[in-house]
């Protein structure tokens, strides 16, 4: 029956066992509720089919709800985390009673122009966030409620969220050092990520460098295309720098099996002869054709962080702040002691 008509907020209330007061703050945000009560609501609207009627919405609160997710695609990034975290941000915005409206190309602050002069969207959403962003001036002069998925390196007036990237590099390290590896080689991002000064990459190179220098490792870090061609190369140049290098950090998706596959075929195991640390997805480090010790990137529990942040900046609720999400290492097959 609730294919042929519309659901009502009451009769979310009534299957999520709460007032429909408390659907109508879980939707807008306006009052602050208990994360098992919002996620049983957010059940009951997923499961009932339940949409706000955003026309009526619109006209009462003078906006549009709709949030622009600023995605630029880029042919150096890793796409499916990017969609990940898109799916993530749509999913949780519509829970929310808002649309998303995706922005993929490289525009740049004329994109945050865009925004901020029209009635297209109430708030902003950005990714690949770069370290000295040209977005930022604008986006702090903007009167829309905006949130970085990513840090730059002057968070004033900004509200962020992210993976600590800084954290997560150091924690490779200390993996691998407390392994016995005194020579770790990084297998980066293209070399543009970098030349961008793209804001996760060199956090990532920063933790690694400082807890290197603590423990006492040598580190080497190569950037990659990504590819066997690539890879091959990398790895012959670190071989040929860093002949007695043991453990391997990659932050490359596209490098994972091109590197396993290389290091097979010179008669080095894995890992008996060489460890391999990664910063990637689950699905990549688990369908390896070795299982990888990994440290996964929270895709979906970065864009739902972000949309929640954004909602409570609509509702006035909402302060500028810093969330940076803990990494976490999972020790699968991949790494072992160093050779003797």
């Amino acid at each position: 029956m609730r294919e042929n008509r519309m659901v009502t907020l009451a009769e979310v209330a009534q299957h999520a066992g709460v007032s429909a007061s408390t659907v109508s703050y879980v939707l807008s945000g306006k009052r602050s509720i208990s994360v098992a009560t919002r996620e049983r609501v957010e059940r009951s609207i997923q499961q009932l089919g339940y949409h706000p009627n955003a026309g009526a919405r619109a006209l009462a609160s003078s906006r549009s709800n709709i949030i622009a997710l600023m995605v630029p695609l880029r042919t150096d990034m890793y796409v499916p985390v990017m969609m990940e975290i898109a799916i993530a941000v749509a999913t949780t915005a519509r829970t929310h009673g808002y649309d998303v409206l995706l922005l993929t190309g490289e525009e740049g602050p004329a994109a945050v122009r865009r925004i901020a002069g029209s009635s297209l969207a109430d708030a902003m959403i950005l990714m690949d966030v770069e370290l000295h962003d040209e977005r930022l001036p604008l986006l702090r002069e903007a009167d829309r409620a905006a949130v970085l998925i990513g840090l730059p390196a002057d968070t004033a007036g900004l509200t962020c969220v992210d993976l600590d990237f800084e954290a997560t590099g150091a924690l490779c390290v200390e993996h691998l050092a407390g392994l016995g590896h005194r020579e770790i080689a990084v297998i980066g991002e293209a070399a543009a990520v970098y030349e961008r000064h793209t804001g996760f990459a060199e956090r990532t190179v920063d933790g690694v460098r400082a807890k290197a220098q603590e423990t006492g490792v040598r580190i080497l870090h190569r950037p990659c295309e990504g590819g066997y061609a690539a890879m091959a190369q990398t790895l012959a140049r670190i071989f040929d720098e860093r002949p007695g290098t043991t453990g391997f950090i990659v932050q490359n998706e596209a490098a994972v099996e091109p590197l396993l596959n290389l290091l097979r075929q010179q008669g080095r195991a894995v890992p008996e002869d060489v460890s391999v640390v990664a910063i990637c997805p689950e699905q990549v480090a688990t369908q390896a054709s070795v299982r990888l010790t990994s440290v996964a990137i929270p895709a979906q529990e970065m864009g739902r962080r972000s949309v929640e942040h954004v909602v409570a900046k609509l509702s006035g609720r909402g302060t500028d702040e810093v969330e940076l999400l803990a990494p976490e290492l999972t020790v699968r097959e991949s790494t072992g002691p160093a050779p003797a």
